[in-house]
């Protein structure tokens, strides 16, 4: 397993150890003991799977104390393209966001620690996409970031007027008029 790090602390990127002959592929897609290796603290307790079609954009989703979430992030069938927003008061990636594509072919997975906000696009016809989280839903916690903010400025590889959002989605409010309790511990 190879662990990547970005510019953001916390965020990061792994690359599981693939293994393919002509009879298909296997690979761990995730280990607790490697990741304590790497240094990573994150014990899952809740899996999440969604199903959609191109052009759809989901998020940008976050669930407040004490629900928060990390989350595991990887493409079963498809392609995506996976951001995270950095909402942590006092990091210095703070408002910044990180953008990822990810398919099931490389089976690259992207690591979301808790205080980011987390959405995708669907850049394949069709896309299925398994959230591993370290804590449960909860609709009480739940919070969101409209995703077209113009103030992220985020290319979400979509072509113009063919994005695909859900009312609840397009409904959150923009990242100026959203206030979280997360705060960075550098």
């Amino acid at each position: 397993m190879k662990v990547i790090k970005t510019e953001f602390p916390g965020l990061l990127i792994i690359e599981p150890d693939l293994f393919q002959d002509e009879r298909g592929y296997f690979f761990e897609s995730y280990n607790s003991l490697k990741f304590g290796k790497e240094g990573i603290d994150y014990s899952p307790v809740q899996d999440n799977e969604s199903s959609s079609a191109r052009g759809v954009i989901r998020g940008l989703h976050y669930q407040e104390e004490p629900y928060v979430q990390a989350k595991l992030i990887r493409v079963i069938e498809g392609q995506i393209y996976d951001v995270a927003l950095d909402i942590r008061t006092g990091s210095p990636t703070y408002g910044k966001w990180c953008g990822l594509v990810i398919d099931s072919d490389a089976k690259r997975q992207f690591m979301i620690p808790k205080g980011f906000a987390h959405g995708f696009s669907v850049l394949s016809e069709r896309a299925i996409v398994l959230y591993k989280c370290d804590n449960h839903y909860s609709r009480v916690h739940e919070r969101g970031i409209n995703a077209m903010d113009p103030s992220l400025n985020i290319d979400w590889m979509v072509e113009k007027g063919k994005e695909i959002i859900s009312s609840k989605d397009s409904e959150q409010p923009l990242f100026k008029d959203t206030s979280t309790s997360f705060i960075f511990k550098g």
